[in-house]
């Protein structure tokens, strides 16, 4: 690790808590430069829903190489695109009954955070953006501003406006109403609150502490949104492309209007390469050609592993059905878990195969995490204080490799917890 301290900027974070270099890596795992594997259950952070190197993905991308594909083009026509654009609507967007025009914004979720922010305030005329406590949209400005997390937010360096936070599902306890108080405060002209463009939500606050909202809470928002005129932008960045079972983490709530926006991100690719999109109802399609564009935005390779995946593990409902099963596994493991250290843990949250235990004090959850990587395994931390400890297998991972690294995780906390 010397290399990296003495070159790589002190900004570096991940490399802290698993000091060691990887080489190689397939599935659900990575091998270091001396040949130890590890278990991955934070695949990328929601990057890698598919594993690393996918087979089934390597031999198209290869292929579209070794063809000289048109690797950059910017927002010019190629034949991958199409055949990307095309795979979407046929296999998703069509089949749930979507409309929906797509934005190519630039390569990372955040640039498609800034892209629908835009759209919405250039749609509606309007400035201001509501978002949610614990909420996370990305790093640049504009959705840093949307952000909840003080220490992510403290970085900015300016003021970070022009966004009203309100309270997500159950933040405040169970009791607190949080849309009832902000459907208040859009009807009532005095309460200081100007009627916003948009809202951005996600239906799982991943890096906020996996906090999970209802299929009533989303129905709600998405009437609230539609009888105040304002824009629904659902934030499926890290729990969308299966990660909660359904391709969209909203699918099975039954919404009684299609989200305005959706962005989508991470694994949209399916192989670790950069893509984001924002998919957005042609009524709200009003970007001027070049109003917003990035050097990026046509990452050809991308779009190729991006279309393959989407024939091979959405021409059906398989991957939502194992997700769904294998999401059962975790779950009761985990329940588990937190019965059986009631001092040391509040609860369980997640759904699919995004799950979190929340600890009791914020400490416990990166010593949890570093026993785990004493036993070649990655986990991660979420929540403001690091006290969740977030679980992201890949969806694909084998059975027996998932009840391997359960066992695992079960193995650090007796750790920690007799320590």
């Amino acid at each position: 690790m010397e290399t990296f301290a003495r070159l790589e900027s002190e900004v570096r974070a991940y490399s802290r808590g698993w000091p060691t270099v990887f080489e190689t890596a397939s599935g659900a795992v990575q091998v270091d430069t001396e040949g130890r594997e590890y278990l991955d259950f934070f695949a990328g952070a929601g990057a890698l829903n598919y594993g690393h190197n996918p087979p089934e993905l390597t031999a198209t991308l290869v292929d579209y190489i070794e063809r000289r594909g048109v690797t950059h083009s910017l927002d010019t026509a190629t034949a991958a695109k199409e055949d990307f654009l095309l795979t979407l609507d046929d296999l998703i967007l069509r089949p749930r009954g979507h409309d929906y025009r797509v934005v190519f914004p630039g390569p990372t979720g955040t640039n498609a955070i800034e892209a629908a922010l835009k759209i919405a305030r250039k749609a509606t005329g309007r400035e201001t953006v509501v978002s949610f406590t614990n909420a996370f949209h990305g790093m640049t400005l504009g959705a840093l501003a949307l952000t909840g997390n003080g220490g992510k937010r403290s970085g900015a360096g300016v003021p970070l406006n022009h966004v009203v936070k309100m309270p997500f599902e159950g933040a405040y306890g169970d009791g607190f109403d949080s849309l009832e108080l902000l459907g208040s405060l859009l009807a009532d002209n005095g309460s200081g609150v100007d009627l916003p463009a948009a809202i951005v939500v996600e239906t799982v606050q991943a890096e906020g502490g996996v906090n999970v909202a209802s299929a009533e809470w989303m129905r709600r928002l998405s009437e609230l949104c539609h009888e105040h005129e304002v824009l629904l932008v659902v934030d499926d960045i890290q729990v969308g492309c299966g990660r909660t079972g359904p391709f969209f983490s909203f699918e099975k709530m039954e919404l009684p209007y299609q989200p305005d926006m959706i962005c989508l991100s991470k694994s949209l690719s399916a192989y670790g390469v950069p893509l984001s999109i924002v998919l957005v109802d042609p009524r709200w399609d009003v970007l001027a050609p070049g109003e917003h564009n990035g050097t990026f935005r046509g990452h050809n390779l991308a779009f190729v592993t991006a279309a393959a995946a989407l024939r091979h593990w959405w021409s059906d409902d398989a991957l939502t059905r194992r997700v769904a099963h294998l999401g059962d596994v975790v779950e009761t493991h985990l329940d588990g878990l937190v019965d059986a250290h009631p001092d040391r843990f509040v609860e369980r949250r997640g759904r699919g195969l995004i799950q979190g235990i929340s600890c009791s004090e914020p400490k416990l959850g990166p010593a949890i995490c570093s026993a785990a990587f004493e036993r070649q395994m990655l986990l991660e931390t979420a929540g403001p204080d690091d006290e969740v400890v977030k679980l992201l297998p890949p969806l694909t991972i084998g059975e027996e490799q998932l009840i391997d690294g359960l066992g695992r995780i079960t193995a650090a906390i007796t750790e920690v917890v007799a320590a």
